[in-house]
């Protein structure tokens, strides 16, 4: 056998297992008993709960029924409520769209900076170009 087929055999192995070892997290098999659990104290709870603190401001929103039955389904298939899941899908969106944002910024900043500069090459092409 080849060291590629060995390799993609192994990987195939590795991802059959990894996703073995998810759905038994995700279906309580593993995680759910009582002899590993340790009890904590109502101190503990409270600095747990304080780190949880997410100072959550309510809104109103409307969405089309379709879209907040789809909703509904996904965060019920993932075991959680669909306004945690709206959270989550509007905070993956954010984050990313920050980063894009600042980028598209930064570059502008660039092109301003650049486009100033009389002696460089973009402004002495928008000069030739009038």
């Amino acid at each position: 056998m080849t060291t590629e087929k060995h390799d993609t055999l192994r990987n195939a192995a590795v991802n059959e297992k990894t996703e073995e070892t998810i759905n038994h997290w995700e279906s309580g098999q593993l995680g759910l008993s009582e002899e590993h659990a340790e009890p904590i104290s109502m101190e503990e709870m409270a600095e747990l709960a304080n780190g949880f603190d997410l100072e959550l401001k309510p809104i109103s929103i409307r969405l089309p029924r379709t879209l907040i039955s789809q909703l509904k389904f996904i965060a019920h298939m993932h075991g959680i409520g669909y306004q945690p899941l709206i959270r989550d899908v509007l905070t993956r969106f954010t984050r990313p769209e920050l980063i894009y944002l600042a980028n598209q910024l930064a570059d502008q900043k660039q092109a301003e900076t650049t486009l100033s500069d009389e002696d460089s090459p973009a402004a002495r092409h928008l000069r030739d170009c009038a």
